[in-house]
């Protein structure tokens, strides 16, 4: 039960009662989430900038790496270095979105936007799902944007539309992990600047280390381990496998058990984060 103020003066507060039962609340949660998912959607496309930002950044992903790198470079039997590229590509621009929705977190905590949504008759749970839906929804944009952009400097999927969805699917499971990952850093972090800061420091560590460029065989041992082993590898891996595009093996569990942890890693990740999430917001100061 939560309690609404009226705004004209001398008006009395007014008892504004949750639905009764788990099914009732589960639907106010999701309209709620969906109203919240609307509101973050429309103020991407209230900002010509940001759109801007959000789809150049992943056609100068593919055109960048696609041409510079996949006119030096030859993959074992060979196989077409584009294509064995862009799948890991696809999955890099993934990892980089978790800046934009930390960012998006932080300026909302930063202005009293989740002070205010909190004091609502609406469903605590919709702030944080509102802004993973929303994300998702661009990210499924981004990653059209990704695989046309892709098909025009020469990569193909082999393996029929059917696989092809399935690859799309492991891309878009661990952008909704990563999403969690973000929505937890822009409330611990309170200063959007400093988000920014923060995010591309970790993230690009950890796609040098994967599978995205090269064989995690061709680094050092223990590199090689963790590359192996790198979430972001499961995923470049499995959608490869999907897509039909050249792969490059591995004598490790990992190198040669992709699909079941392209599931795995992004779904402990959302068991792991998530809870921390909503638990850090039912915590922030207000």
């Amino acid at each position: 039960m939560s309690t609404a103020v009226d705004s004209r003066r001398g008006a009395e507060p007014t008892e504004v009662r949750s639905p009764a039962g788990p099914l009732a609340r589960l639907g106010w949660a999701v309209a709620d989430g969906w109203v919240m998912a609307g509101r973050n959607m429309r103020h991407v496309v209230r900002s010509p900038e940001e759109i801007i930002l959000y789809f150049s950044l992943p056609i100068m992903f593919v055109l960048v790496f696609g041409y510079v790198f996949g006119s030096g470079m030859a993959v074992p039997g060979n196989g077409n270095y584009r294509e064995f590229l862009l799948p890991g590509v696809f999955v890099m621009t993934m990892l980089y979105g978790l800046g934009a929705t930390a960012s998006a977190v932080a300026v909302d905590a930063s202005r009293g936007v989740v002070d205010r949504f909190r004091s609502m008759p609406m469903a605590r749970s919709a702030l944080l799902t509102g802004r993973a839906c929303a994300d998702l929804a661009r990210a499924v944009l981004e990653l059209a944007t990704l695989v046309v952009c892709g098909l025009l400097v020469g990569w193909r999927w082999r393996n029929g539309v059917g696989d092809a969805l399935a690859a799309a699917g492991l891309i878009l499971l661990l952008r909704l992990a990563l999403t969690w990952v973000g929505i937890l850093f822009g409330l611990l972090v309170p200063n959007p600047d400093t988000v920014a800061v923060i995010v591309f420091p970790l993230a690009f560590p950890l796609t040098a280390l994967s599978n995205v460029f090269v064989a995690p065989d061709l680094l050092p041992q223990w590199l090689g381990a963790v590359a192996a082993w790198n979430p972001l590898s499961a995923t470049v891996a499995a959608a490869r496998e999907l897509f039909g595009n050249p792969g490059i093996g591995g004598e490790s569990w990992a190198a040669q058990h992709p699909l079941p942890l392209a599931l795995g890693w992004p779904l402990l990740l959302i068991v792991l984060v998530a809870p921390l999430a909503v638990r850090r917001y039912q915590r922030l100061s207000r």
